[in-house]
């Protein structure tokens, strides 16, 4: 009897936790229609052909406004801004001088940026993924998310919060690599400037449409 309790207490105890994941999340779709904070990316590689993962880091400084505006710039070790403005997704990738743009209704639909920025609610969210309950972990409530579409280039994204607060996103690709973005500093509904999601081509830039 004592295990049957102890059994069906964990197991309140992780509903409950996961609950609070989802309560998270709706709390920041509803709550925070944007923000700003800097990040730190891990990004781990699957070990293939014998050889060890490889792992990489990556900083820089984040900005959203819902519904479908954002912006990632990213400062070491390689520099590259990547821009939504509701319309087109633009990726400047400074080293090579060249700018990619896309239609951003068809570059973001099940993309982490959905959880983000693109979607205006949580009934939006729940169109283009499956959420699920997922115990606290690491001081967080955390949501996972799978695409309701799968394509083979996303498989999941879990979705931490402390609190409110946007906290990490945990990606895995359906090639197994998994991309950790971990938020510091997030200030929520503070006024950005006019200018934040647009974007213009620096000159002599190559540009490359998708």
């Amino acid at each position: 009897m004592k295990n049957i309790a102890t059994t069906l207490l964990l197991a309140t105890a992780a509903a409950s936790a996961g609950a609070d994941g989802l309560k998270s999340l709706e709390s920041f779709m509803k709550g925070t229609q944007r923000g700003r904070a800097d990040f730190i990316q891990t990004v781990t590689s699957p070990a293939k052909d014998g050889q060890t993962a490889r792992t990489q880091s990556s900083s820089g400084s984040f900005a959203f406004q819902r519904p479908g505006r954002f912006k990632f710039v990213y400062k070491k070790p390689f520099e590259q801004t990547i821009v939504a403005d509701g319309q087109t997704l633009w990726i400047y990738d400074v080293d090579l001088n060249q700018v990619t743009r896309r239609a951003q209704a068809q570059a973001l639909g099940s993309t982490p940026a959905a959880l983000l920025a693109s979607a205006p609610d949580l009934s939006a969210l729940q169109s283009e993924f499956t959420l699920e309950a997922v115990p606290d972990q690491d001081g967080l409530h955390w949501v996972q998310a799978s695409p309701r579409t799968p394509d083979g280039q996303l498989k999941s994204v879990r979705v931490g919060f402390a609190g409110e607060q946007l906290a990490t996103l945990d990606i895995l690709d359906g090639l197994g690599q998994r991309s950790v973005i971990r938020f510091t500093g997030m200030q929520a509904n503070v006024a950005l400037p006019a200018n934040t999601f647009q974007f213009k081509p620096p000159a002599g830039a190559d540009v490359v449409q998708q």
